[in-house]
């Protein structure tokens, strides 16, 4: 399996338990469960399982839901466990990969033999990597909007998709106002808001005192910054013009708004991988060591996040990089990217070493992203689209990620928290130079012309006075 059949990642929100997709395999009739994003089951009946590929059990799945076609592109299966998450492809045989799943779990990635050996994947209903958010906000059928929403909720109440408290706010009073209909001002709405409070916030902002003063606290005492911050954003969601605001009322808009809002972190549908990086050196010794990252690819580059600290370590397009990937049978398994950069006010390129098993599933995505990339620049001329303006359109360029005109935002790069090579030409690392432009390190990135990663080349001497 290549990087372009399938993509594993990292696990999901809750770290699901050990649950099986099979409750029983004959050669006729096996109980099959599908997981959707919000964690109900879809049990489907089918006959003849180990020859069923991802498309027909796709199609069985919409049947059960009544989803319309558009279904068809916007989710994919995937097969999810605690250590490995895998996108199918429509040819991809569920079962016989579930069978082949140690293998696959040896090969991409550095559980114990004894996880390995207890591990199990479940079936899950997704979003498709490879669906344009742009085309989301075109989607009108309810179910479909739900079911991105509850995934992209459950990513952000994971901080899987690091957020700023500002953005959390929103989002969580979107999610209160679906939960819990419309703001009624008063006690039992702030009430019912800290009952469920890690339900619309990400944990670490759900903090709570202990014993009697929290016990006070619930008795009427102040609320606390998260939950303050969210019940002022609950206060100011708007409800639809002229429809019911009821709490039965059609929840699209909301679903959509989240979705919009979501839209705005560059690693939204994104694929995650596991991998680390080395720690800028420290101290009389230099010792720096590594750190656990999560590589998310999405169709629009590619982001370096901080296991720990969920924030964005290096966030590149994928016009700002080059890459490539070493095999575990050349040396150890490492995604290399390779960006500008500034050294002492002196351009320089950069390379960042991602150790990782699931390497060459990486370089697959991002080569697969960039040429669908391409084909979907091609064909954007000829389409023509009837009707209003789509919600996206209506925004101006400047307001896309706001974000990132924040001071210390958890989604701009911390470059410093990094340890990069830093080059002139092949193999030398450098400190000061007269850079000129000319070709890169690596030869896999996009076509002259189409993006706007450059790269150095030392000046005839080295030495400056």
């Amino acid at each position: 399996m290549d990087g372009t059949e399938g993509n594993a990642g990292q696990p999901g929100p809750a770290e699901r338990s050990h649950r099986s997709s099979v409750s029983s395999v004959g050669a006729r009739a096996a109980d099959v469960l599908v997981y959707l994003a919000d964690d109900t089951v879809v049990p489907l009946a089918v006959e003849n399982l180990p020859s069923l590929n991802a498309h027909e059990l796709h199609r069985a799945v919409r049947e059960v839901l009544q989803l319309p076609d558009i279904a068809l592109e916007v989710f994919a299966l995937w097969l999810v466990s605690p250590l490995l998450e895998v996108q199918l492809k429509p040819k991809h045989q569920p079962y016989k990969l579930g069978r082949q799943w140690p293998e696959l779990l040896l090969r991409f990635t550095d559980a114990p033999d004894d996880d390995v050996a207890m591990d199990e994947p479940s079936l899950q209903f997704r979003r498709n990597v490879f669906f344009p958010k742009r085309r989301e906000l075109q989607i009108h059928d309810e179910e479909v909007l739900r079911l991105l929403y509850e995934e992209a909720k459950g990513n952000v109440l994971a901080a899987r998709y690091p957020c700023d408290v500002e953005d959390c706010e929103t989002l969580g009073a979107l999610v209160c106002r679906v939960q819990l209909g419309p703001y009624q001002p008063g006690q039992p709405t702030a009430c019912a808001v800290r009952e469920k409070l890690d339900s619309f916030l990400p944990a670490h902002l759900c903090k709570r005192g202990h014993g009697l003063f929290a016990a006070l606290r619930g008795r009427g005492a102040k609320a606390g910054p998260g939950e303050q911050g969210l019940l002022n954003a609950y206060c100011k969601v708007k409800e639809a013009a002229g429809g019911d605001s009821g709490r039965g009322a059609s929840l699209s808009t909301h679903y959509r708004a989240y979705l919009l809002k979501s839209h705005e972190l560059p690693f939204y549908g994104c694929a995650f991988f596991h991998g680390e990086v080395d720690k800028p050196a420290q101290g009389f010794l230099h010792r720096g060591g590594r750190k656990p990252v999560v590589v998310a690819i999405s169709l629009e580059g590619v982001h370096v996040i901080d296991s720990r600290e969920k924030h964005v370590l290096l966030g590149l397009r994928f016009q700002e990089l080059s890459w490539d990937h070493t095999s575990p049978e050349e040396e150890e398994s490492v995604l290399w990217l390779e960006f500008d950069g500034d050294n002492e006010g002196t351009p320089v390129n950069r390379l960042l070493k991602i150790y990782s098993k699931q390497a060459e599933l990486m370089s697959g995505l991002i080569e697969y992203c960039i040429e669908l990339n391409q084909t979907s620049e091609l064909a954007a001329p000829q389409e023509t689209v009837s009707g209003p303006p789509s919600a996206a359109s209506s925004l101006p360029s400047s307001a896309q990620r706001p974000q990132l005109q924040r001071q210390g935002s958890v989604v701009c790069s911390r470059l410093q928290h990094l340890s990069t090579i830093d080059y002139v030409e092949e193999g030398q690392q450098i400190k000061r130079v007269k850079p000129k432009r000319t070709t890169s390190f690596f030869s896999r990135q996009l076509s002259v012309g189409q993006g706007s990663y450059t790269v150095v080349q030392p000046a005839d001497s080295l030495e400056q006075g």
